[in-house]
C-alpha cells in the first residue's frame, strides 16, 4: 500500500551499479532507509539523483512494509527547493557537516513531528539567510532539546558548566567542566534565536573551539556518537 510521507535526506550510499540506498528522517516514521533501484542510470522523472542531495526536503509516496529494512519510494518531489544551500560553498560545507551529525545522532524509528519540523524549518532559514557563519553552533545547541540533553537554562551566573551533567556549577568539579570564552558563548547562545544570531561576533578560532565543546557534549550524551569526518572541511572553509 502506498502512503504519503515527507523526508529529509541524511545520507546516501551507492549500492551495486545503478542503485542508491538513502537514509531519511521522515515526518511519519522517524529514520527510514530506502532502496532506489536504477536511480543512477535513469534520467527521467523522480529518478533524478538531484533529489537525494544532503538534507534535501522531499515529499513522496512510499511502499512501506514493517518487516523490511529497506523501503521503496515512488512519486518523489521537492517539498522545499533550496536556492543557495547547495551552491554556496560556505552553506554547503555546513550542510555536509550537519547531515553527517544528524545521520549519526538520529536513530529512532518512530514519529517525532516536533523534531522533524525543527530540522525542516532550520535549514529553510539557512537557505535564505545572509548571516550564517555561526548557524551550525546554534543548530546543534537547539537540537539537544529534541534529543533529550539540553543544557539547563538556570544559574547562568555561575562560572562553570559541566558537560557530563549538563548543569552550571560554582566550582570546577571534573574534567568535563568548561569556563572562559566557550562558557560565555554557551550562555549567549542559550538565549538566542536564529533571527538574532548575527549579533554574536566571534573569531574563527573561538568558533572552532566551541564547536569541539559541542561535539564533546554530544559524545558524552549519545552512545556511539563520533565526530564527523567532514569537521576538517568545515573548519578549513570557515578558517
Amino acid at each position: 500500500m502506498l502512503t504519503k510521507n515527507h523526508g529529509i535526506v541524511l545520507s546516501k550510499l551507492r549500492y551495486r551499479d545503478n542503485d542508491l540506498i538513502i537514509k531519511c528522517y521522515t515526518k511519519e516514521r522517524g529514520v527510514v532507509s530506502y532502496l532506489l533501484r536504477g536511480v543512477l542510470k535513469s534520467r527521467k522523472g523522480s529518478s533524478k539523483t538531484i533529489y537525494y542531495q544532503a538534507l534535501s526536503q522531499l515529499q513522496f509516496e512510499e511502499n512501506f512494509k514493517s518487516n523490511r529494512s529497506l523501503q521503496g519510494i515512488k512519486e518523489v518531489k521537492f517539498s522545499y527547493i533550496y536556492r543557495s544551500v547547495h551552491s554556496n560553498i560556505y552553506k554547503s560545507s555546513i550542510v555536509l557537516f550537519l547531515s553527517e551529525v544528524l545521520s549519526n545522532a538520529l536513530r529512532e524509528e518512530e514519529k517525532n513531528e516536533a523534531l522533524f519540523n525543527y530540522v525542516e524549518i532550520a535549514f529553510q532559514y539557512l537557505d535564505t539567510s545572509e548571516q550564517y557563519s555561526n548557524f551550525h553552533l546554534l543548530f546543534l545547541l537547539k537540537l539537544t532539546r529534541y534529543l533529550g540533553f539540553q543544557p539547563e537554562d538556570k544559574n547562568l551566573d555561575l562560572p562553570y558548566f559541566n558537560l557530563e551533567s549538563g548543569v552550571f556549577e560554582s566550582n570546577n568539579h571534573s574534567i568535563y567542566s568548561i569556563s572562559g570564552q566557550s562558557l560565555t558563548l554557551l550562555k549567549q547562545l542559550l538565549g538566542t534565536n536564529f533571527d538574532a544570531l548575527h549579533s554574536i561576533k566571534i573569531s574563527a578560532k573561538q568558533r572552532q573551539e566551541f564547536l569541539n565543546v559541542l561535539l564533546h557534549y554530544f559524545e558524552l550524551h549519545l552512545d556511539g556518537f563520533r565526530k564527523p569526518k567532514s569537521l576538517q572541511v568545515l573548519n578549513e572553509v570557515f578558517h
